[in-house]
C-alpha cells in the first residue's frame, strides 16, 4: 500500500435550474476544509466540483425565465464557479457535464478504465 495515496473529494455536481444558494456554499466549503486539511496532511488532492446541465427541471426553468436551456445553463453554470471564486475554494477543476471531455467518460464502455486513465491520472499528477 502506498504511504501517501492520492486522495479523491468531489462537492455534488450542482442542478443549474437555479442560482447557488447557501447549501451549495455549505456543501462547497465542507468539501475545500476536507482537502485543505488532506493536503496540510501530504497527501496528493484532487477536488472537483461543477454542474449538472441536463433534466427536466432545467428545461422547466428555461421555459419560466423566457430564456433556452443553455442561456440558463451558461449563465446559472457562472453563477456557480463565481461562489468558488468569492468563497475562495482551492477546488482543482471545474466541470459541467455538458463538455465534451466529461461525455467521454461518462460513456465509456468501462467507466473503471476510463476513470483509471482521465480522472486518476490527473489525481497521479498527470494532468
Amino acid at each position: 500500500m502506498t504511504a501517501n495515496p492520492p486522495f479523491f473529494i468531489t462537492t455534488p455536481i450542482y442542478y443549474v435550474n437555479d442560482l447557488p444558494h447557501l447549501g451549495h456554499a455549505y456543501t462547497t466549503v465542507a468539501c475545500d476544509v476536507v482537502a485543505r486539511f488532506m493536503r496540510l496532511d501530504g497527501r496528493r488532492v484532487w477536488f472537483l466540483t461543477g454542474t449538472d446541465e441536463h433534466g427536466q427541471k432545467v428545461e422547466q426553468s428555461a421555459r419560466a425565465a423566457g430564456i433556452s436551456p443553455q442561456e440558463l445553463t451558461d449563465r446559472n453554470s457562472a453563477g456557480f464557479r463565481d461562489m468558488t471564486r468569492l468563497l475562495g475554494i482551492s477546488n482543482d477543476d471545474f466541470i459541467r457535464t455538458t463538455e465534451p471531455r466529461q461525455g467521454a467518460v461518462a460513456g465509456a464502455r468501462t467507466p473503471r478504465r476510463a476513470l483509471s486513465r482521465s480522472v486518476f491520472r490527473m489525481v497521479l499528477g498527470a494532468r
